[in-house]
């Protein structure tokens, strides 16, 4: 469990370090917008505004999250699970975040044939599926399926690698 939380890690540093730095234009369009639950357009909610909201989010990330079988997203630090804006999570992880494999890799291939750096929700997006695909492939039960989330995970890594690095 320590390796991917370490992953985690690793890129909200990265994050807070380059990704806030980059200049937000009004006329960008939010990929993952299409990419919703169920195929069907939602609010739009991100979770930070502010460098506030993304140390408290890496805060619950490292204190540990899980996403249990019928598709609650739950903070193991009780304290942290009670803040208001650890709701605002909970509804991004259980209605926004994509769950299946199809809606996953239509995330990916969105973000993957967008060019420039992404948007800022696109980055939350992806770094929350990251997580949620991270806990899938452990919990895999065939091998089969951890190749299929094992290559979700990956790709997710490449494109929020290349949103960071600004490489191809």
């Amino acid at each position: 469990m320590l390796p991917w939380r370490m992953v985690i890690v690793g890129l909200f540093y990265c994050y807070i370090k380059i990704g806030v730095t980059y200049c937000q234009t009004k006329g960008k369009t939010c990929i993952t917008c299409r990419v919703a639950k169920n195929g069907a357009n939602v609010v739009n909610p991100t979770f930070h505004n502010s460098f506030g909201d993304v140390h408290l989010l890496f805060e619950i990330l490292l204190t540990g999250v899980h996403f249990d079988a019928s598709g609650q997203f739950l903070v193991s630090d009780a304290e942290l699970a009670s803040l208001r804006k650890t709701q605002k999570l909970e509804v991004i992880c259980e209605e926004v975040i994509p769950r299946e494999l199809p809606d996953i890799f239509r995330l990916i291939s969105g973000l993957s044939n967008h060019s420039g750096h992404l948007h800022q929700d696109d980055f939350e997006r992806a770094l929350l599926t990251l997580v949620y695909v991270s806990q899938q492939m452990v919990n895999a039960t065939s091998g089969h399926q951890r190749d299929a989330w094992a290559e979700s995970f990956v790709s997710l890594y490449k494109t929020i690698k290349q949103d960071l690095t600004g490489t191809d």
